[in-house]
């Protein structure tokens, strides 16, 4: 297809895309939706980041919760930022294992050039540390035994050949991007590769073996 109506983004690993059911009831219900000519079919992209290893693995996001999300998003009000969402169960600096990684969450940013608007929503749940793009300052990251002051998550990826545990299935740090311009799917994918190098200029190590990271990149060709 060449148009999509709704992305979603949640928690709960592939148990969170039932919240995708729920944004696809809302949208119908709206009259939104691909004319299949015999009714409506939603064109919704989901994503959900690895958190069942934070409190607990039976709280997960549903059908629900994800219709729950569309309406607050049609009231116009502003999200809810850091522990919500997607956010509620993200972690970063996590080479260590859980007892060495700190909580993290959902963020958003939004930026405007004359008529032209782009706007950034990430969850963040990566395994290296986060930094402070503009002071390069760490602002969370792999934590020493003291759980107080921090460790360098790149210099203990180097002390070692192989991370203590199995840490393939707990990074996942997922985002969209949003712009009023209009772009086709080939500039969008760059638009979205462009948004990983905005990843590695806040997340160190990125893009590792270990990390599941995905952009999507959506044009709502009003400009």
């Amino acid at each position: 297809v060449q148009k999509i109506h709704a992305v979603s983004l949640s928690g709960g690993s592939a148990y969170g895309l039932e919240a995708g059911d729920g944004v696809m009831q809302f949208l119908e219900e709206k009259g939104i939706g691909f004319d299949t000519g015999f009714g409506l079919v939603p064109i919704v992209c989901g994503a959900s980041l690895f958190d069942l290893e934070l409190v607990t693995n039976k709280v997960r996001p549903d059908k629900a919760m994800g219709y729950q999300a569309c309406v607050n998003a049609y009231s116009g009000k502003e999200p809810e930022m850091g522990n919500f969402g997607a956010g509620t169960g993200a972690t970063v600096g996590k080479l260590m294992g859980m007892p060495h990684c700190m909580k993290s969450g959902i963020g958003s940013y939004a930026v405007q050039v004359g008529a032209l608007q782009v706007g950034a929503v990430v969850a963040v749940n990566a395994l290296g540390d986060i930094y402070d793009w503009r002071t390069g300052r760490k602002a969370a990251g792999l934590l020493a035994d003291d759980g107080k002051t921090f460790l360098d998550a790149e210099e203990a990826v180097l002390g070692k050949l192989e991370p203590a545990g199995e840490k393939f299935v707990g990074n996942t740090t997922i985002g969209a991007i949003f712009t009023n311009a209009q772009f086709d799917k080939a500039h969008l994918c760059k638009i979205a590769a462009m948004a990983h190098d905005g990843y590695a200029r806040a997340i160190r190590p990125v893009h590792t073996a270990n990390d599941g990271d995905s952009i999507y990149a959506v044009s709502l060709g009003q400009l």
